[in-house]
C-alpha cells in the first residue's frame, strides 16, 4: 500500500510542542503521554468529539466521554468512564454502513475501562515508557447510530520524552485494537439493501506521534499525526486513514484545557457509490474531527 503524505510537509512545519507539566495533563487531542498520576491522586475528563462531512449529504456526529482516573501506585493509573453520542445525518445512505437517514439527540453509549503502567519514567529517565491496556463495551454504533453490540480490547505502548529542559515535548504511542461486533436487525430496509447482521471480528493498529511546545506560562501548542488501519474478518485490510492537525492547550494546577483539530490528509479502502473525494476514507471516517478535553485535578 502506497501512501504519498503529500499534505504532512505543511503539516509538520507547524509542529510546536510542551514542557513539564502535570502528570495528568492531556498536551493532544489523540495521541497519550506516558505519565501516570501518583499515588492517591485522581483527574476528572471530559471529552467532547466533533465528527463532520461525509463528502456528501449532511453528517455531523458528536461523542462525549466522562473519565475519572486515578492514581494507585506511583506507576500504575485506573480509568473508568462513561460514554454519550449523538448523531445527525441525511441525504447519504451507505450500504452496510448507514441504512437511513436518523437524529438521535444525545444518548448513552457504552463504557469504558484502563490501566496503565510506567516501566521508564520520562521525568527520570532519557525516556519515558508505559504500557496501556483498555476495555471498551458499546450497544449503539458510532458511525450510524444503529443499535450494535461491541466489545473491544486495546493494548498500546506510550513513549514520552523532554526536551529543551522541559520546553519541548515528544510522544509516541504504538496500539492494537481487538473488537467483537453485532449488529442488530433494522426493520423496513429494501429487500436489496446491505445491512450484516452476522458476529464481525476487527483488529485496527494505530500509529501516533506528537510535538508540543510551551510558547508562555500555561500555554502551549501541538502538532499530531495519527496514521489508523483496519482488517475485517472477510475482506481484509477494510480501510486506512492519515489524520493530522494542531492543538492548543492551557494547564493550570487544577485544572487544563486542550483544543483539537484534527482533519483527514489521506484515506483508503471502501468507498461508497459515487464517493466525490477518492482520496479519503469517508464511510467509517469523515473528513474533520473537532475534539475538546477539559480536565480537573483533585
Amino acid at each position: 500500500m502506497a501512501i504519498s503524505f503529500r499534505a504532512l510537509p505543511l503539516s509538520l512545519a507547524v509542529l510546536l510542542v510542551s514542557p513539564t507539566t502535570l502528570a495528568g495533563e492531556n498536551l493532544f487531542g489523540h495521541v497519550k503521554g506516558a505519565e501516570t498520576l501518583p499515588k492517591g491522586s485522581g483527574e476528572l475528563y471530559q471529552k467532547l468529539t466533533q465528527r463532520s462531512d461525509k463528502g456528501r449529504g449532511h453528517y455531523t456526529a458528536y461523542d462525549a466521554v466522562t473519565e475519572f482516573e486515578y492514581g494507585i501506585t506511583n506507576s500504575l493509573s485506573s480509568t473508568a468512564g462513561i460514554k454519550m453520542q449523538s448523531i445527525d445525518t441525511n441525504g447519504l445512505l451507505i450500504e452496510g454502513y448507514l441504512p437511513e437517514e436518523i437524529d438521535t439527540g444525545l444518548e448513552l453509549s457504552g463504557l469504558e475501562a484502563s490501566l496503565k503502567y510506567n516501566f521508564l519514567s520520562p521525568a527520570k529517565d532519557d525516556i519515558g515508557l508505559s504500557g496501556l491496556i483498555g476495555f471498551d463495551y458499546t450497544w449503539k454504533d458510532k458511525h450510524s447510530g444503529q443499535d450494535k453490540q461491541t466489545a473491544s480490547v486495546e493494548t498500546a505502548l506510550l513513549l514520552q520524552k523532554f526536551m529543551l529542559e522541559g520546553q519541548l515535548t515528544w510522544v509516541g504511542n504504538l496500539g492494537m485494537e481487538a473488537t467483537y461486533a453485532k449488529r442488530d436487525e433494522i426493520d423496513g430496509l429494501p429487500e436489496d439493501f446491505e445491512w450484516p447482521t452476522d458476529p464481525e471480528m476487527e483488529i485496527e493498529l494505530i500509529f501516533g506521534t506528537g510535538l508540543n511546545y510551551r510558547f508562555a506560562p500555561k500555554w502551549s501548542l501541538s502538532m499530531e499525526v495519527l496514521y489508523e488501519t483496519e482488517f475485517e474478518t472477510e475482506v481484509g485490510q477494510e480501510r486506512w486513514s492519515v489524520f493530522a492537525g494542531p492543538s492548543l492547550h492551557y494547564g493550570s494546577q487544577t485544572w487544563w484545557a486542550t483544543l483539537t483539530w484534527l482533519p483527514q490528509l489521506e484515506g483508503g479502502g471502501e468507498q461508497y457509490e459515487d464517493q466525490s473525494d477518492t482520496d479519503l476514507h469517508l464511510i467509517e471516517k469523515t473528513e474533520t474531527e473537532v475534539r475538546l478535553k477539559i480536565g480537573f485535578n483533585f
